[in-house]
């Protein structure tokens, strides 16, 4: 992945929202939106996944956890042989560990610079960390951005993403608004003006072509293959978590869209926000049946 917008207790009927695009190489084998078992034993991931090394840049457990993941572009160079960074992402959701622990093994690792924002709902936990940056920092509640730098970095597409989500957020009455104006933000093909450009160490057409929101590189090699939009729901009735994939193709300007909805997540008590302490225990109803999942086409 490499942007996202992420909204946490900002409205009071959607406590959680996550606005995110997935740009790479289109040659790169990839599964669309579903449930899959990373390992034996392991929960249920509800998310896309790279066929080619394994792991996802975006996905939750029916248990509460969340993760997301982007990778770092600072000029340095990228080991080949490095282990893939989206198995971080399934290793987290699969993970029993603490933070702290996870954390120091994750980081020892010798994987290429990345930028994780990992969440236990049902314990009332959330964080930023970064490989190249120090320690996890504990998130609260507020809207926080986050592309191929450090958290809130003010590059021009994660300035213009916030705000987009935040207006989003201040006037939409029902989820589905939500999401149509959160995957307008999304596609957003606006090129930043060089004096507002990074400096990442990559040709300055590069830096153009990329500090878009929805990236289509002119050889059509590169682009966004997937916008990704989660919004928790809390009504009187039942809370519900939504989850939405738009997936696209070099060759189609169609997008297929995916969805999913899961009920009473992420599985905790009481009707503070996400990140009030609960306890740490799994609630009834918070084992995997996955949830429904369909799908159709848009334009």
């Amino acid at each position: 992945m490499c942007l996202v917008a992420l909204a946490i207790d900002q409205h009071p009927c959607f406590p959680l929202v996550i606005a995110s695009n997935r740009d790479e190489f289109f040659e790169r084998p990839t599964e669309r939106l579903g449930w899959w078992t990373p390992s034996l034993g392991a929960p249920a991931v509800l998310s896309g996944r790279d066929l080619k090394s394994g792991g996802t840049w975006l996905g939750l457990t029916a248990q509460g956890r969340m993760a997301l993941l982007t990778n770092v572009r600072d000029g340095r160079a990228q080991e080949a042989d490095a282990p893939s960074r989206g198995l971080i992402v399934s290793d987290w959701l699969a993970a029993r560990e603490s933070t702290a622990d996870f954390w120091t093994r994750t980081a020892l690792s010798g994987h290429n610079g990345f930028n994780l924002i990992a969440a236990d709902f049902s314990r009332g936990e959330c964080f930023w960390a970064s490989n190249v940056d120090g320690q996890p920092r504990r998130l609260g509640p507020g809207l926080y951005g986050l592309s191929n730098a450090g958290l809130d970095a003010p590059w021009p597409k994660v300035v213009a993403l916030k705000s987009r989500v935040g207006e989003a957020m201040a006037s939409a009455a029902s989820v589905d608004a939500l999401a149509a104006q959160l995957f307008a933000a999304l596609g957003d093909r606006s090129i930043a003006s060089d004096d507002a450009l990074p400096q990442t160490g990559i040709p300055l057409a590069w830096e153009r072509q990329l500090s878009a929101a929805f990236i289509r590189t002119p050889d059509e090699r590169y682009g966004t293959r997937c916008s990704t939009v989660v919004i928790a729901e809390r009504s009187a009735r039942q809370p519900m978590t939504h989850v939405f994939e738009r997936s696209f193709r070099w060759s189609s300007a169609v997008a297929l869209l995916r969805s999913a909805s899961l009920p009473n997540w992420p599985p905790r008590d009481g009707a503070g926000g996400m990140l009030e302490e609960v306890d740490g225990s799994l609630l009834p109803g918070s084992h995997p049946p996955p949830g429904r999942l369909g799908g159709s086409r848009s334009g």
